[in-house]
């Protein structure tokens, strides 16, 4: 198995605990801005933690949970039962430097996403995005941008949701992000959290390099992590299912800069026409 591929460690409870220390491997040495876990919670557990010198931004993927964060209490947050509804997330930013909690009101599933942190920014309930839909034909997918650089919520994190419907293709034409040479192009790391609808479905990603030193072919299930460190990462969602995937991305710049591969730019340019 890749390992570039993380599976959850269980059902329930804190089931990814992916840190700049733990996601370090043959493939990604070296890693050092994104960090992502998840808790899956049965309505009425808590759970909390210390950011340290993190930033955070936690997602309601599914369920609803009453979050407090700095010492603040920001009440029920959470309005989509399953993933699928595609209804718009309830997200929290909290900073570096102090603490969250999260008390399931019901089952619920939140994603925990983390960069370094500045300081610069206050513990609150992020805007609720609006859908955007993105590409054309089978490589039409549809985006809720909860905090990418358009908006000023952030020190670090980029975040985002994607749904893809089945026979499509998403973070497609391939394209890559790990050059540090703004404006042209921005080093970001990105962590993909995988939902497949049916659950027992599963989905595909390539995550490559132009010059071939890196090259996965990595086969999904429901709840799985795929980690892209560098290189083109797109994904194929084979018929009969749906898939979702949450973003995080952070690098020294909080800007979204790509290029997409040489050989399929032309998707995207005739597209664009």
């Amino acid at each position: 198995m890749s390992d570039l591929l993380r599976k959850p460690t269980g059902v329930s409870g804190k089931v990814h605990d992916i840190t700049v220390e733990s996601a370090k491997g043959p493939k990604s040495p070296d890693w050092g801005y994104v960090g992502f876990s998840l808790y899956r919670l049965k309505a009425g557990e808590t759970t909390s933690e210390a950011t340290g010198d993190r930033e955070v931004i936690l997602v309601m993927v599914e369920g609803k949970a009453s979050v407090s964060a700095g010492g603040e209490d920001f009440g029920e947050q959470g309005e989509r039962m399953n993933v699928f509804e595609q209804l718009p997330p309830h997200s929290v930013y909290v900073p570096n430097e102090t603490t969250w909690s999260a008390t399931a009101t019901t089952d619920c599933t939140v994603g925990v996403c983390t960069a370094p942190g500045k300081g610069g920014h206050k513990a609150r309930v992020l805007p609720i995005p609006e859908k955007v839909t993105r590409g054309k034909g089978a490589n039409t997918r549809y985006i809720f941008p909860i905090a990418m650089e358009e908006t000023d919520v952030a020190d670090s994190l980029l975040v985002t949701e994607v749904f893809t419907p089945q026979g499509n293709w998403s973070s497609y034409p391939p394209h890559r992000h790990d050059e540090d040479n703004f404006p042209d192009m921005t080093y970001l790391e990105e962590t993909y959290y995988h939902r497949l609808n049916p659950d027992q479905g599963y989905g595909h990603q390539r995550v490559f390099t132009e010059d071939g030193t890196l090259d996965e072919s990595i086969s999904m299930n429901s709840h799985d992590v795929v980690l892209v460190p560098k290189g083109h990462h797109p994904c194929g969602a084979p018929y009969g299912y749906e898939m979702y995937y949450l973003n995080v991305m952070a690098g020294p710049m909080r800007k979204w800069r790509f290029q997409n591969h040489p050989d399929h730019d032309w998707i995207a340019k005739r597209d664009a026409g």
